[in-house]
C-alpha cells in the first residue's frame, strides 16, 4: 500500500547553514578595520566562509559521538587514549592550519593578535569544545619562553599544524598543550595542591598526585602545577617521553560534563611522570598567571561569539517563520527582543576586539599592557555572565524547535555557562578587579585613559562615568560590593568601545544600559530604539553561501 499523506508541511525556515560567517558579520567586519587588522582580512574571510560550512556540519558530528577513554588495549598494555570522533580532528586541522592556536607567534606583526582573536571568534560558532585545547596551546607560548630548553615545543606551535599522532615531540610537525591545575582538595585554591614534585639528577622533575579536572588529555604535554622545594612550581609534562614510552600518568576517567562535549575533559594520577620546570622556583603560579591574560580573553571572545550564533539563529528563524498573519521579526515586542539581543552581542564583541587590540598591543605599550590586565578580568566577569541568560532568550525565539537537539540552540545553552567558570569564577575575577584597583596605580591610570576617551560623545555616557568616579573616589568598594563595581565597569568599558569605534549602536547602548532605560530582562528597550538601524546588522537577507 502506497504511503499516504496527511499533511503538508509549511512555515518552516530553511536551513540555516551553510553561511558565510565572516560575509554576514558586519560588526566583525568593523572590529577588524577598527583594531588595523586588515592585513589578515584575506586569511579571516576564509575561515568565515570554511567555519560556517565544513566546520559548522562538524560540529554536530563531533559532539553527537563523544570521546572514549581506552585504558588499555587488547593484550592489556596500559594506553590511557581517548579516542575522538574524525570531525574533532577536521575541526582541530583546520582550526591550527589557519592559526587559531599559533597566528600570534607565528608572523608576530601589529594586529596578530586581533585576528588570531577574530579566527577564534569565528571558530567557537562553529564549534565550542575544540576551543578548549586550541586556547591553551595558545596561551602556553608565553610560559615556555621563561625555559629555553622548550623552545622545541614552541617551535612546533608556531608551525600552525595539526598532527594527531601519539608520538614523541620529537616526531611531531605539530603539538597542542593541556593543562592540569585543579585537584579536589582546592578547587580555584591551587596553592592547597598536594602533588609532589621531586628533583633528579638529570634536572627533570618527577610528579606524583592526582589533579581532579586534567584538560585536554591527548595533548601532546601539560603545563602541571605541583609543589616542589620553595613551593609551587610550574612544570612541562609530555605525554610521550622521548624514547615512546608512555609517560608516568593514569587517566582515571573522563568528566561526564554539562557541556563540551566533543573534547576530552579528565581525572588523572600521576606516578612518577617526568617533567620539566618551568619559571623560577616556587613561582609556580605567577608563571602560570602570564597565559590569564589571553584565556581570559579566549572567554570573552567565546562568549561575544555564542551570543553571535545564537542570535544569528533567532533572527533566520523569526524571518522566515509566520504566526498571527505575519512573519515573527515584523511583530513589535520580537523586535524588541531581537534588537535588545543585537545590541547586547554587538557591545560584547566590540570590547572583546578592543581587549584583543590591547593585548596585541602590550608588549609595547605599558599602557595598553595595564589595561589589558584590567579588562580582561572585568570583560571575562561580565560577558561570559550574560551569555547564558543571553542564549536562553535566543532559544525562546524559537520556541520547542529551540529545545531540541537537531538544532544547535541546545549545544549553544549547555556550552554557555564554562566560561563564566574556567579561568577562574566571577568571584575570583572580581576579586581580582578589587586586588589590581587597589595596588596597581598603573591600571588605574589605563582605566580612566579609556573612560575619558568615551567623554563628550553621549550623556548618558558622561553621566556613568562622572558616578563611578565619585564612587572609586572614596577608595575601592569591599569584597561583598565587588560585583556590583565591575558590572558598572563592564558597562562603561563596552561603551567607551563602541563610542571610540563611532560605533553605529553605540547611542543605543549608552541610552539602554547607562541612562537607566532598561529593565531587567531582553526585550525592554524604549520605544524610541531605531530597530530599523540595529537588526538589519544582525544577518543579511540573503546571507546563505
Amino acid at each position: 500500500m502506497p504511503p499516504t499523506t496527511t499533511h503538508e508541511v509549511d512555515n518552516q525556515p530553511p536551513e540555516f547553514a551553510p553561511r558565510d560567517l565572516w560575509r554576514d558579520d558586519v560588526a566583525l567586519r568593523a572590529a577588524v578595520a577598527h583594531a588595523g587588522a586588515d592585513r589578515f582580512a584575506g586569511r579571516i574571510a576564509a575561515y568565515g566562509a570554511l567555519a560556517g560550512r565544513d566546520l559548522y556540519a562538524a560540529g554536530f558530528d563531533a559532539n553527537r559521538d563523544r570521546p572514549r577513554l581506552r585504558t588499555h588495549d587488547r593484550f592489556g598494555h596500559r594506553i590511557d587514549t581517548v579516542e575522538f570522533h574524525p570531525a574533532y580532528h577536521q575541526l582541530m586541522d583546520a582550526a591550527i592550519g589557519y592559526g587559531v592556536a599559533g597566528l600570534s607567534w607565528a608572523e608576530p606583526v601589529t594586529g596578530a593578535h586581533v585576528a588570531r582573536a577574530a579566527l577564534a571568534y569565528l571558530h567557537h560558532q562553529a564549534e565550542a569544545g575544540t576551543s578548549c585545547p586550541l586556547t591553551m596551546t595558545h596561551a602556553a607560548v608565553p610560559v615556555l619562553r621563561r625555559a629555553p630548553a622548550l623552545q622545541p615545543w614552541i617551535d612546533r606551535i608556531v608551525a600552525c599544524r595539526y598532527d594527531p599522532r601519539d608520538v614523541p615531540m620529537a616526531d611531531k610537525a605539530g603539538v597542542t598543550l593541556g593543562m592540569g591545575m585543579t585537584e579536589k582538595q582546592g578547587g580555584s585554591d591551587v596553592r592547597a595542591n598536594t602533588t609532589r614534585a621531586t628533583p633528579r639528577a638529570d634536572g627533570l622533575y618527577a610528579l606524583r598526585g592526582h589533579k581532579w579536572f586534567f584538560s585536554a588529555p591527548m595533548s601532546d604535554g601539560f603545563l602541571v602545577l605541583a609543589q616542589a622545594d620553595g613551593g609551587i612550581g610550574c612544570f612541562l609534562m609530555p605525554r610521550r617521553l622521548p624514547d615512546g614510552a608512555l609517560n608516568g600518568f593514569r587517566l582515571m576517567r573522563l568528566k561526564d560534563k554539562l557541556g563540551d562535549w566533543s573534547n576530552a575533559s579528565s581525572e588523572i594520577e600521576f606516578d612518577d611522570a617526568l617533567a620539566s620546570p618551568v619559571g623560577a622556583p616556587g613561582r609556580g603560579v605567577a608563571t602560570i598567571l602570564e597565559m590569564v591574560m589571553l584565556t581570559r580573553l579566549d572567554c570573552m571572545l567565546a562568549g561575544a561569539a555564542q551570543m553571535r550564533m545564537a542570535l544569528a539563529q533567532a533572527v533566520h528563524h523569526t524571518r522566515h517563520r509566520r504566526a498571527f498573519g505575519r512573519a515573527l521579526i515584523e511583530q513589535p515586542l520580537m523586535r524588541n527582543v531581537l534588537a535588545d539581543l543585537a545590541i547586547e552581542w554587538e557591545a560584547a564583541l566590540a570590547f572583546s576586539m578592543r581587549v584583543a587590540a590591547a593585548v596585541d598591543a602590550a608588549p609595547r605599550d605599558p599602557d595598553a599592557a595595564a589595561f589589558a590586565r584590567l579588562a580582561t578580568a572585568v570583560g571575562k566577569y561580565w560577558i561570559c555572565r550574560r551569555a547564558p541568560a543571553f542564549v536562553n532568550e535566543a532559544q525562546e525565539c524559537l520556541g520547542g524547535a529551540g529545545y531540541v537537539e537537531e538544532s544547535i540552540l541546545p549545544r549553544l545553552y549547555r556550552q554557555a555557562p564554562l566560561n563564566s567558570i574556567w579561568e577562574g569564577s566571577g568571584n575570583v575575577q572580581c576579586l581580582d578587579v578589587l586586588r589590581a584597583l587597589s595596588r596597581e596605580p598603573a591600571v588605574v591610570d589605563a582605566l580612566w585613559r579609556e573612560i575619558d576617551r568615551g567623554r563628550g560623545l553621549h550623556p548618558g555616557f558622561d553621566a556613568a562615568a562622572d558616578a563611578l568616579q565619585g564612587i572609586l573616589g572614596g577608595g575601592v568598594p569591599g569584597e561583598a560590593q565587588a560585583r556590583r563595581l565591575v558590572e558598572w565597569l563592564a558597562l562603561l568599558l563596552q561603551g567607551a568601545a563602541l563610542l571610540q569605534a563611532a560605533h553605529p549602536l553605540a547611542g543605543e547602548f549608552c541610552a539602554s544600559r547607562l541612562g537607566a532605560q532598561h529593565a531587567l530582562a531582553f526585550g525592554t528597550l524604549q520605544t524610541d530604539c531605531d530597530f530599523d538601524l540595529v537588526l538589519p546588522r544582525v544577518l543579511p537577507e540573503a546571507g546563505r553561501a
